[in-house]
């Protein structure tokens, strides 16, 4: 999976789930800001991302995905070879 499909796939999943417009969606944009989540709905986003990715994001790691790109970077070095 190329980086691009992961940003298409990641946007389009997050858009869908949170009702947000894919043009708020940008690489720097703060993915708590952005798509309005509190402790639980970033439950929701994780358990989304390791659905679709079949990747284990670990509580630990959390603090380090803070934008889009973050996330885009954690699953495109997560993705299984």
């Amino acid at each position: 999976m190329t980086r691009e499909e992961i940003i298409e796939k990641v946007n389009n999943l997050l858009s869908e789930e949170f009702e947000v417009d894919l043009g708020e969606l940008t690489p720097d944009a703060n993915i708590k800001e952005t798509l309005a989540l509190d402790s639980l709905s970033l439950v929701d986003l994780v358990a989304l991302v390791q659905q679709n990715y079949k990747i284990k994001i670990p509580v630990a790691d959390l603090p380090s995905i803070q934008t889009f790109n973050d996330l885009y970077n954690y699953i495109e070095s997560h993705l299984p070879a």
